[in-house]
């Protein structure tokens, strides 16, 4: 029915013949006109009848309104009134269901007849004829009919369309549009090649919406927009007008128009290039200003094209399904826009199974999921024939999703063409589970062939799947084969670990120096276990093994790690040393131990440690210290036991780094020291210049200088002497600053504690007198009355204080200044 081009392109539309009744009427008949409506078909003859047909073709009413053919059929928006005319003038509009309305027979044929949009509703039941002149009929209050002449005189009338208010009509000269509302005509579009006979090239006409009409004649195609009139514009002029906004030229002649979204569905009437009549051509064009693009082209078979015309073919179209209809005299073509269903139905006959099976998801909610399956495993069969094994594998999870018969019996074929390594990755692991059969079908065939990815397979798959002990079986007979396979053994311990046979794969684990051992020891609490084992665990990561020993103490005591590593004191010495850097006082009783392990593996560390310990015995310490001649240890013992001048004496004589000397006496801050120093130093001149440069802040420098033997060089005394003179002016100004800080200081604090003091004190019936303890004030406070409160709120009556209180007529509180004379003072003073 369709040729479509050899082209990878996908078409847009898809074809069928409209078959059942109206096969039977086109073998007998020819079809002259149709009008499609959404509910159903009204087909004309060459013979004068006009059939009602349903959807699928099939026939439902028949009216015989002439015996010759029939020009025109028009349905109101209702699809309950129909207008027919015909070659021999006759002209009827009836109501479907009760064929009342007009019928009248004109001396002339009468080319088209249109129904308005709203005939069943409008009371005045207007309709328009074309034959040599345009009429308009309506239905008077009297309810007869009258008749309104709204064009003639340019030939005649070959197409109208009514469309809301607007009524758009072809003759001779070009295209008119009256607006019914106005009752005006608003344009006049001419006919472009006037060379063509208008009844043998006639004009198509439609409405894209309400104010669009696309109009085709001979190979021009024009779409013109209704637009409304600027009111400043008006005078005597329309309320509307009509602007093309797209023209050009196509390059075969036009047959039909139809609107489809923002492009067009046109039909043409083709001739090769011998003149010979070709099969017409639906394409779908994209319309441009000047110009159009095509979105797709098809050339159809419809029955003796050979024999038609271009006045002979005609596109009718439903708006609401998108349905197009091909009307030839002896076949009547369907045109339907391509759905989904044949999106994936054209991507699977091009072997295009990947963008099939996405399609198909996407579509899900419409298409059944064995349709999916379907589409999905010819795309795995396409795969697997092709040899994309790999590809085939992976999309078998999309495609078998949780459906196990189909998958135990892809991975049987996998197994028969060799293959059972590409699926092995994407078998079901989750909530689907195959038979334990298959996946040990698969571990065996890894076993036989490839270590590594059985491996891989038992860390990835979860021990449920398969039978455990028949696959440790499996690996141990193996291993007999060959018993130092790395592989084979990390594999058997990770099956013992998941059988939970902990110390077999701990024990392969530490054979093996694998780094799992200690997440193994750790994850099942195995310390129980490894108590004989530290030695290995520390030649294996001495760090690893120390942290973990350290992190749980309460499982494995200290002395049971020393116990175990007494034999390997480099490793005691990691593992104590590590103790002692976490808790200074958790491992004190292997402190003297300790010191003979830094200094044989650790003497960095030594002098921290003794630094830091307080646990380790001195004497012993410096014994070691002095065998191994360590001096910056022996010098921090001898110090720390008190023996600073043996120490110094061993910084000069044998370390002779004044520097150090110089610290170390600054440490001890002892003049004795000094005098040492500076009697050592006082005839070696570098060690001078040191002493210059860093005692004047410690020592008066003029002891040393008058000690220097005179006529001695020393180097960069100059700079030397210059340092000691900015120390002194520097220690000058320090001491006025802290002079001027302390004045201020003070001041301010004393001014503090006046305004304190001078603030004033309550005194109350609840205060006493501090000498005759009676209540300070009077029980008649109209008598006069006196009373002292001294400012450390102290009261006393005036007559109770005793008159020694006083110096230089300032008297003091005899309380507060017995306190400071001592015991009894204040006694001694209420007796005088």
């Amino acid at each position: 029915m369709s040729s479509e081009e050899d082209s990878e392109e996908e078409p847009k539309l898809k074809y069928e013949r409209l078959s059942n009744g109206v096969t039977e009427i086109l073998q007998k008949d020819a079809a002259s006109c149709m009008t499609v409506h959404d509910k159903f078909l009204a087909l004309g003859t060459h013979f004068g009848k006009v059939f009602l047909l349903d959807i699928q073709g099939n026939i439902t009413q028949k009216f015989e309104i002439s015996s010759v053919k029939i020009n025109q059929i028009s349905l109101d928006e209702s699809g309950e009134h129909v207008g027919i005319c015909s070659e021999d003038g006759k002209v009827q509009v009836f109501g479907l269901y009760t064929r009342e309305g007009f019928h009248e027979n004109f001396d002339c044929p009468i080319k088209v007849v249109a129904l308005h949009p709203q005939f069943t509703k409008s009371n005045y039941k207007q309709f328009v004829t074309g034959g040599n002149k345009l009429l308009l009929y309506e239905r008077n209050w009297l309810n007869r009919w009258k008749t309104c002449v709204l064009h003639e005189g340019e030939g005649t009338i070959t197409n109208i369309q009514w469309r809301a208010n607007l009524i758009a009509w072809a003759n001779n000269v070009g295209v008119k549009i009256y607006d019914f509302s106005t009752k005006q005509r608003i344009t006049n579009v001419l006919r472009d090649n006037v060379s063509l006979r208008p009844d043998m090239y006639p004009c198509s006409l439609c409405w894209k919406d309400n104010t669009t009409l696309i109009v085709g004649w001979g190979t021009s195609i024009k779409i013109c927009v209704v637009k409304e009139r600027n009111a400043t514009e008006m005078r005597d002029l329309p309320s509307r007008y009509v602007e093309i906004v797209s023209a050009f030229e196509t390059e075969f002649f036009i047959s039909g128009l139809a609107p489809l979204a923002d492009q067009l569905v046109t039909l043409f009437f083709v001739k090769d290039h011998m003149d010979f009549r070709a099969r017409p051509r639906l394409d779908i064009i994209q319309p441009l200003a000047e110009n159009c693009e095509e979105i797709s082209s098809d050339a159809l078979t419809v029955r003796n094209y050979q024999d038609n015309e271009c006045r002979d073919y005609r596109l009718e179209h439903s708006e609401g399904e998108s349905l197009f209809y091909i009307i030839s005299p002896k076949d009547i073509v369907v045109a339907k826009e391509r759905d989904q269903d044949d999106h994936i139905d054209w991507l699977l006959e091009k072997e295009k199974y990947e963008e099939a099976l996405m399609a198909a998801e996407i579509s899900f909610k419409n298409i059944k999921r064995h349709d999916v399956q379907k589409i999905g495993m010819e795309y795995i069969n396409h795969l697997v024939k092709k040899g994309d094994y790999d590809i085939a594998a992976r999309k078998c999870q999309k495609v078998l999703g949780k459906n196990m018969e189909l998958w135990e019996n892809e991975v049987y074929r996998f197994k028969t063409i060799g293959q059972l390594k590409a699926i092995s990755q994407y078998l079901p692991r989750g909530d689907l589970r195959l038979r334990p059969a298959i996946y040990e079908m698969i571990l065996h065939d890894f076993l036989q062939t490839d270590y590594e990815g059985f491996a891989t397979l038992i860390r990835e798959w979860p021990g449920e799947l398969y039978n455990n002990m028949a696959i440790v079986q499996a690996v141990t007979d193996h291993l007999k084969k060959d018993p130092t396979n790395s592989t084979l053994l990390t594999t058997l311990a990770e099956l013992y670990t998941y059988d939970q046979r902990y110390d077999k794969a701990l024990e392969i684990y530490l054979r093996l120096r694998h780094k799992d051992v200690y997440q193994l020891i750790h994850r099942h609490n195995l310390f129980s276990s490894i108590e004989d084992k530290i030695v290995l665990l520390m030649d294996f990561d001495k760090e690893k093994a120390v942290d973990m020993l350290l992190d749980n103490e309460d499982k494995i005591s200290t002395d049971k790690v020393v116990e175990e590593l007494a034999d390997r004191p480099e490793l005691l010495h990691v593992y104590l040393h590590k103790l002692f850097k976490r808790d200074h006082h958790k491992g004190q009783k292997y402190h003297e131990r300790q010191i003979g392990l830094y200094a044989e593996y650790d003497r960095p560390n030594l002098l921290p440690f003794l630094r830091d310990s307080t646990h380790c015995p001195l004497e012993k310490a410096l014994e070691i210290c002095q065998q191994r001649n360590f001096v910056e240890e022996t010098v921090f013992l001898l110090s720390r036991m008190g023996n600073c001048r043996r120490a110094l004496q061993m910084i000069m004589e044998e370390l002779e780094d004044v520097g150090k000397a110089i610290e170390f006496a600054k440490e001890q801050d002892d003049a004795e020291l000094w005098e040492d120093l500076i009697s050592y130093s006082i005839d070696k001149p570098p060690f001078i210049t040191g002493l210059l440069n860093n005692i004047g802040t410690h020592v008066d420098p003029i002891l040393l200088i008058n000690r220097i033997k005179e006529g001695m060089e020393i180097p960069n005394l100059r700079d030397s002497l210059v340092k000691i003179l900015q120390d002194y002016n520097l220690q000058i100004l320090l001491r006025e600053g802290c002079k001027k800080i302390l004045v201020a200081d003070s001041l301010s604090l004393l001014q503090k504690m006046h305004r304190t003091q001078m603030r004033g004190v309550r005194v109350d019936e609840e205060n006493i007198c501090e000498s005759c303890h009676a209540t300070i004030l009077p029980s008649d406070m109209a008598k006069s009355f006196s009373v002292v409160v001294f400012h450390c709120r102290h009261m006393f009556h005036k007559e109770c204080l005793p008159s020694p209180g006083t110096f230089h007529g300032v008297q003091f509180c005899n309380i507060c200044s017995a306190k400071r004379r001592g015991p009894g003072s204040g006694i001694l003073e209420m007796k005088k």
